[in-house]
Order: C-alpha cells, then sequence, then structure tokens
C-alpha cells in the first residue's frame, strides 16, 4: 500500500498549484519538488530528475539476480507470471526460470547470439518433447505472453522508458504527479512518484504511471501503468506491473550463467 499524505503538484495550462497540508509536508519532501513550490517548472522535472538519481544508481550494477513478478494485460487477458531471473547488463544476457504458470519453463538470451533469438524450453507437456526452441524475440508465440520483447526486461530499461515517457510528458500540461515518501513494498521502504493525466490524450501512453524506487538501495523495484477507466467514476485499468524483489546485484555472473550446455538448466 501507498503511504499517506502525498506531496501532489498540479500543472495547468498557465500555472502551477501547490496541494500539501501546511508547509511542513513540503519541507520533508526533496528539495527538487520543494522548490517547485515558488516556481512554474513542470512538476515532471523533479520526477525526472529523482528517476535520474537511480539511473545512476543502476550505472554501477553490472548484473543482478532477482525474482520478477510481472502482471500484464496481454491481447485482452491479464497476465501473471512469476520468474527466477538473471540479467547481466554487457553483453545483454537474460535467463529466466519460471515458478508460475509453466513451472520449470527457461528462457535464455544473449544478445549478438543465436542470431539474436532467445531459447526456450518447456519443462511439462508435448512442448518439453521438442527440447530447445530457438524464436524471434518478437514473434507472434512469445508476444502472445508478453507485452515487451526480452531486450526490454531489467530494471535499467524499465526506467529509460519511463524517463523517455516523462520527458515526452513534459512539453504537455494536465497532469498531476504525486510523491509518496513512506511508502511501503512488502517489507521494503520506498518513494513512490505517480503521474496522472485526467483525460486521454493521443499524446499520453497511460492515464498514471507509478515509480517505485527503494530507499536504501535507490534501485526501481516496481513499475505500474494504468490506462483510463472504461467509465467516470470506476478505477484505473492496471495494463502492466512490474516488480522486483530479493534483487541481489553484482553477484559476478558469467558467460557461463547464460550458456544454454550450463548443467544446471535443462536447454537440450
Amino acid at each position: 500500500m501507498i503511504g499517506l499524505m502525498p506531496r501532489l503538484r498540479r500543472w495547468g495550462c498557465q500555472s502551477a498549484l501547490l496541494l500539501a497540508a501546511g508547509m511542513a509536508n513540503v519541507i520533508d519532501a526533496p528539495a527538487a519538488f520543494a522548490q517547485q513550490a515558488e516556481t512554474q517548472e513542470h512538476p515532471l522535472i523533479a520526477a525526472i530528475a529523482l528517476a535520474e538519481q537511480s539511473y545512476r544508481t543502476l550505472q554501477q550494477v553490472n548484473d543482478y539476480e532477482a525474482t520478477l513478478i510481472k502482471q500484464e494485460v496481454v491481447n485482452g487477458r491479464m497476465l501473471t507470471q512469476r520468474i527466477q531471473l538473471r540479467l547481466k547488463e554487457a553483453p545483454f544476457s537474460v535467463y529466466l526460470r519460471y515458478e508460475e504458470p509453466n513451472p520449470g519453463r527457461e528462457i535464455l538470451f544473449v544478445k549478438g547470439q543465436n542470431n539474436d533469438q532467445l531459447l526456450a524450453h518447456e519443462a511439462t507437456g508435448l512442448s518439453s518433447l521438442v527440447g530447445t526452441v530457438p524464436l524471434p524475440i518478437d514473434s507472434a508465440q512469445v508476444l502472445a505472453e508478453n507485452r515487451h520483447v526480452v531486450t526490454d526486461l531489467g530494471m535499467r530499461r524499465m526506467l529509460e522508458m519511463v524517463i523517455t515517457q516523462w520527458q515526452l510528458e513534459t512539453k504537455f500540461g494536465e497532469i498531476d504527479v504525486k510523491y509518496y515518501p513512506q511508502a511501503k513494498m512488502g517489507n521494503a521502504d520506498c518513494e513512490v512518484i505517480e503521474s496522472i493525466h485526467p483525460r486521454p490524450r493521443k499524446q499520453f501512453l497511460y492515464h498514471m504511471t507509478r515509480l517505485f524506487i527503494e530507499k536504501q538501495s535507490r534501485l526501481p523495484i516496481r513499475i505500474e501503468n494504468y490506462s483510463w477507466p472504461a467509465q467516470a467514476g470506476q478505477p484505473a485499468q492496471l495494463q502492466e506491473e512490474y516488480t522486483y524483489v530479493n534483487v541481489k546485484t553484482n553477484v559476478g555472473l558469467t558467460a557461463a550463467d547464460f550458456d544454454q550446455r550450463n548443467s544446471k538448466y535443462s536447454f537440450q
């Protein structure tokens, strides 16, 4: 649950309005958010500054292991997946082992290898008899269960997409930006930035975006994107949510961790 008493900024066509319960609620917010109380600066500027701070932290992360929990609307269906992830930034390498659904499914991708295709292996059912199958990352079979291609996986790419989205949106008004400095995600203390567009416009990808930054590590551990409510008064519709838990950074992953011949894996 997101904590109470957000720091809220509304950007209109002509002026900015601070909506907070007294100056005390501004002082303990990050300086960039507090400074906007006295300026006409677009409220996303401060949000981008915090996101870029997190991105600089990620520049020091060469590899990591984590549990990735995905919720995505794909072809009109909400799909939930829990996956054990290994990721190395250079060369970009990903190993996925599914816990649910499709327990035991393995996916391997290394940029520049296997004709830039991913390798897939099912653990159960008739598909398991086929062995390892190479697939284009944007094949219909892959995109039947994923909103994004495999090269969009990971905290760094996730954050790049949010920053790019917010940078484009600084050209427009009609946006509320809220800051939750005392949020929680499970046991993790987080800061949450929430951007909301009240009305659908062609220049806005989502009605609402939330970015969760873990306070201690400064890592971006969750992104949520929502579409506009189907009708007035109804809740926003979750389109995608990516959560990284049990993150262990710079664990020293090597090429062997992304080799289909690794004896710990089931690729054939």
